[in-house]
């Protein structure tokens, strides 16, 4: 934790607002927190050159300015971010119009504050996103350092294979944790969906070898999360549709995140990470896809997630009835989820194998999860 708050103290924040005032008034809120790396402009030209020059791990973006407004900074700013890393931005200004707010959203911002905003809630905002920065940064370092270590045991003798597997492990260890300290304190939502998955798998005939990929890769279905901002991901509540939008692009993210690896593990993890929310009728996100197009372990953690889904507490409804959530599995046979697969899945409710492959979270320890 010490050297948490420590990171958080030496994270660069660039302040970007016409008004000398309000970033005078930020310096004021933030200085005493014991944020010493302050980079602030109140002409917008300035903004890249001191993006590109000082590498700040926030950005504080007003959206009226003259000369360049925020949208034009925020399109030229995510130029600048490399691919597969994430500096977050938050929008603060006086206009608090739906449209203001979508284009900002969609144009890369991280969250969004009206003016005059509650010092209290602007600290907490700002502490939030850079807690997700340093986490974003922390997972690519070690996944580099991890990948290299792979790259240099392969070109050793035999002997070093189980080391090389434990590096490959450690990836997805690393990984996973991560994903449940965002959303859910206990972990046992990814443990239960890969246990799910991994029997639905079994009972359909698949290969062993690939039974247990689908089961060492389901926990990671939502990594994405870590790059979804908190007044969202633990809404207590419906979102909206801008929210609901935003909330979509874990998928990508986790996609993103998990790309590029020759690892067969995190290659499945990839999948689906990308497709959990694909629906067989291609009612789903992100792409749409229809039937067999979606890979068949984004389709069995479908199945998995929609049932704990539904039997567990969620911050916008309460628990269903067992065999309530059984029901709805059958009703969106054909719909939402591939009927092959909730065919497999019902085989195994009815029989009562389900309950005694999957862990029951005792209710006392529950925590809403979305």
């Amino acid at each position: 934790m010490a050297e948490q708050d420590q990171s958080l103290q030496d994270a660069r924040i660039l302040i970007v607002d016409d008004e000398a005032m309000n970033v005078r008034m930020l310096e004021q809120i933030l200085g005493p927190e014991g944020y010493g790396q302050l980079i602030s402009t109140t002409d917008a030209r300035e903004a890249l050159p001191l993006f590109r020059e000082r590498r700040p791990d926030l950005v504080l973006l007003d959206i009226k300015m003259p000369h360049l407004d925020g949208h034009e900074v925020l399109e030229r700013l995510r130029m600048e971010v490399p691919d597969g890393d994430y500096v977050p931005v938050l929008v603060l200004t006086s206009d608090g119009s739906s449209q203001t707010r979508r284009r900002a959203l969609s144009g890369g911002a991280s969250d969004f504050l009206t003016k005059p905003f509650s010092p209290v809630e602007a600290r907490l905002r700002i502490h939030n996103l850079l807690h997700t920065r340093f986490l974003h940064r922390s997972l690519r370092e070690h996944n580099r350092l991890l990948e290299s270590r792979v790259r240099e045991r392969t070109a050793e003798l035999t002997a070093r294979t189980e080391e090389l597997d434990e590096a490959r492990l450690e990836i997805l260890e690393r990984l996973a944790r991560a994903a449940e300290f965002r959303d859910d304190d206990t972990g046992l939502h990814t443990q239960r969906v890969s246990r799910i998955a991994a029997l639905v798998a079994e009972c359909l005939g698949i290969e062993p070898d690939e039974v247990e990929l689908i089961r060492r890769a389901a926990p990671l279905h939502d990594i994405g999360k870590i790059g979804i901002p908190d007044r969202i991901l633990l809404k207590d509540g419906p979102l909206d549709l801008e929210e609901t939008k935003l909330m979509q692009r874990h998928t990508v993210i986790g996609a993103e995140i998990l790309s590029g690896s020759r690892v067969p593990l995190l290659q499945v993890g990839r999948d689906i990470a990308l497709t959990h929310h694909e629906w067989w009728d291609g009612s789903g996100y992100p792409a749409g896809l229809r039937g067999e197009a979606i890979p068949l372990p984004g389709r069995l953690v479908a199945v998995a997630d929609v049932f704990d889904a539904l039997t567990h507490d969620r911050p916008y409804k309460r628990a269903w009835a067992r065999d309530s959530a059984v029901g709805e599995i059958e009703q969106l046979a054909g719909s939402h989820l591939d009927p092959a697969v909730a065919a497999g899945f019902l085989d195994l409710a009815r029989s009562g194998q389900l309950e005694e492959g999957i862990l029951v979270l005792p209710p006392e320890s529950r925590r809403p999860a979305r």
